[in-house]
């Protein structure tokens, strides 16, 4: 009896109705004992003993608070925000909050509401808008990309983070330029959120003259601007731009779970390497990573060159994580009925692993992490970090099996170009000539 390969068994969705189904549902029961799990917690029930551990979410929640306080510059000071995050949990953990004020405005709404329905609201909300997104992009590939996100998905569900957001974003970013309408600048725009994430797209955006589109991000980054200000108070930029500093120093000084981190920065800073030294690998393959989305546009078609771009844009900075990676889940739904057709077994299982390692390995050293150090602030203990690599992996991969099939292309228009044609099928080249 053939026994089912991985690349067989995630591929298998895209050709059975049946497969499909049963995967989606086992999916949708995972993640549905995450959220519950989660909303118990946030809800204050207590499922695990000790105190609670400070995850991303309370952090939203403490921001959002302290915005209704007219007090959100102490958000973007580590002095201030670490007494409120351990008063807040117990715990000496700390977390930098660096989101420019436009994010500020979205989490103070969240703070209106109880915390376990704000964390229902937020994450399930944004989880349905991304699964809807994907599903649009994806088609028939749809649950095996889900498969390969399930335990980045678990992640972000898990902490409360924006991921799902972010990745909406992207993905109706490019679902707008796939159509060439200018309202795809309204996400691309919204994403100053998290502006690193979207440096690749601005660069696509540019590259491909769509001004239009262009215009309308601007319009959209300047529009919230304004509006963050007038709510706000000038001064929260001033602040915004201190805790960017900050920032910076605690990246240098490992302040960061780089285990959790998916940047090339992060992987030299985990082998214990100097910062100077991850900052330029990370200069690099950020300018490399940039360099393929523009030779993209000018190689590949439209919907091949977004999905390169949706991948690339994850290596530009050094702040990536891994429940950021639900770009890379954007990037594969566009790509994948290609790298299927195109790629070798081998190639597509590299892919496929590559994809799933990055959650399965953050979920594990978060774990171990827990364990060994259950309460100390972030950096104190360095882990090591191969998320970076293996988005690395992945972009060289879909680049190596996209040029093939780029070059299968040519060489079968210039064989067709070459080979003469006749008005009937059976005609000769001689009786062509009488």
């Amino acid at each position: 009896m053939h026994s089912m390969t991985f690349v067989e068994m995630v591929e298998i969705a895209r050709s059975s109705a049946t497969k499909r189904a049963i995967y989606f549902r086992v999916i949708l029961l995972i993640i549905a004992f995450v959220l519950i799990s989660a909303v118990a917690e946030f809800s204050g029930v207590k499922l695990r003993p000790g105190a609670h551990k400070l995850v991303d979410f309370d952090d939203f929640y403490i921001a959002g608070q302290l915005v209704w306080r007219g007090a959100i510059g102490q958000a973007y000071h580590f002095v201030t925000m670490l007494q409120l995050q351990k008063s807040f949990s117990g715990t000496d953990s700390f977390m930098p909050w660096t989101y420019p004020p436009q994010f500020d405005l979205l989490v103070a709404l969240l703070a209106l509401l109880p915390m376990g329905l704000a964390y229902s609201v937020f994450t399930i909300g944004t989880l349905a808008a991304y699964l809807a997104t994907l599903k649009r992009i994806a088609a028939e590939n749809f649950v095996p990309v889900l498969i390969l996100l399930v335990p980045l998905i678990i992640i972000t569900a898990g902490i409360g983070q924006n991921g799902f957001l972010t990745g909406t974003l992207i993905g109706l970013t490019c679902l707008g330029l796939q159509t060439g309408r200018s309202i795809a600048g309204l996400p691309l725009g919204l994403m100053i959120i998290k502006p690193h994430l979207a440096v690749a797209f601005a660069v696509y955006t540019l590259v491909n003259r769509r001004w239009g589109t262009a215009l309308v991000a601007a319009a959209t980054v300047a529009a919230t601007s304004a509006l963050a200000t007038v709510l706000l108070g000038p001064a929260v930029w001033t602040d915004f731009l201190d805790g960017v500093k900050e920032a910076r120093i605690f990246l240098e000084h490992g302040f960061y779970p780089l285990f959790r981190m998916v940047s090339v920065y992060a992987v030299i800073r985990s082998l214990g390497l100097p910062a100077p030294i991850a900052s330029t690998a990370q200069i690099l393959i950020a300018i490399l990573a940039l360099g393929m989305v523009v030779l993209a546009t000018r190689r590949f078609s439209p919907r091949q060159a977004l999905g390169v771009t949706a991948i690339a844009t994850l290596l530009i900075s050094p702040y990536a994580y891994d429940y950021d990676l639900l770009i890379l889940g954007i990037g594969l739904g566009l790509l994948l009925a290609d790298l299927v057709s195109l790629g070798t077994d081998r190639e597509r299982l590299a892919l496929y692993a590559s994809s799933l390692f990055i959650g399965i390995f953050s979920i594990v050293q978060t774990v171990i992490a827990s364990k060994t150090d259950p309460d100390k602030v972030i950096g104190e203990s360095i882990h090591l970090s191969l998320g970076g690599l293996a988005v690395v992996v992945i972009l060289a991969l879909t680049w190596h099996i996209l040029l093939r099939g780029q070059e299968r292309r040519a060489g079968s228009i210039e064989v067709s170009v070459k080979t003469p044609t006749y008005a009937h099928a059976n005609a000769s080249p001689a009786a062509s000539l009488t």
